[in-house]
């Protein structure tokens, strides 16, 4: 199994596309994702996949807590800061539009839905770990999704 061909194959299934938020030493960090799913409504729980290169994987393990904000249409360029797409920009949240969630963590002033999350646990998962994590509190806005599809960000409506 070549993992090119894996990629190929997944390429073709479209997904959602979220924010991960946490904290630095000097700010915020974020992290775009699109390995993103509800777990459990009875705990409510969701869970992400990360790299285990990422720095903000890391930092969401030492902080143990993590904000979701969802990515409406209107988000493709802080889709692509935050994946480290976009060229010679920050993940930082400086000139970023947002509010603190009630655990001190940013949201996306107009994400179409948010989550707060505390990390739950975590699962090894290849050249990934599965963060697994307990929701606190949520909510959602008005909006169509931006969604990532054959490797290019879409808009759905």
């Amino acid at each position: 199994m070549e993992a090119r061909d894996l990629r190929e194959a997944l390429s073709r299934l479209a997904a959602g596309v979220a924010l991960l938020s946490t904290r630095e030493e000097q700010g915020f960090r974020g992290l775009t994702v699109t390995s993103l799913t509800s777990l459990s409504l009875q705990p409510p729980l969701i869970l992400a996949c990360l790299d285990l290169e990422s720095q903000t994987r890391q930092l969401i393990r030492t902080h143990a807590a993590f904000n979701v904000s969802i990515f409406g249409r209107q988000h493709d360029f802080l889709a692509e800061r935050f994946s480290g797409r976009a060229p010679a920009v920050s993940r930082g949240w400086d000139g970023v539009a947002h509010r603190l969630g009630g655990n001190g963590l940013p949201i996306l002033q107009d994400a179409i839905g948010w989550l707060e999350c505390a990390v739950e646990v975590v699962h090894p998962g290849g050249d990934h770990e599965i963060v697994v994590g307990r929701v606190h509190a949520a909510g959602a806005g008005p909006g169509d999704p931006l969604v990532l599809w054959d490797r290019a960000f879409w808009t759905i409506g």
